[in-house]
């Protein structure tokens, strides 16, 4: 089995997922003033079980932890199910959410 190989695709405002070399899923977002919204994840039903949905929020989360450009220091709004749910799964990300936790 490949590697998932994640990248950021700032001019579509998402963070993408291929897997031999095909599109394998994607992570929206939107921008506001120090946050950055996780709208929509989804990955192609061929690559589900294969950890494209995990790659996606670990890279995103890692880069948005590492104030990588154009995303800069944001704090995280999880309105996409999936990037809450990871989150939830994995505490250790828990600080980059803004507001109270739950």
């Amino acid at each position: 089995m490949s590697d998932v190989e994640t990248s950021h695709a700032p001019d579509r405002s998402r963070f993408e997922a291929h897997l031999d070399g095909d599109l394998a899923g994607f992570a929206e977002y939107q921008l506001a003033e120090g946050l950055i919204e996780f709208t929509h994840t989804e990955v192609d039903g061929s690559f589900e079980g294969r950890g494209v949905g995990s790659a996606l929020a670990r890279a995103a989360l890692d880069s948005v932890r590492a104030g990588e450009e154009p995303l800069g220091p944001r704090r995280v709004v999880a309105t996409c199910p999936f990037i809450k749910g990871w989150i939830d799964k994995h505490p250790d990300y828990a600080d980059l959410l803004d507001g109270p936790r739950d």
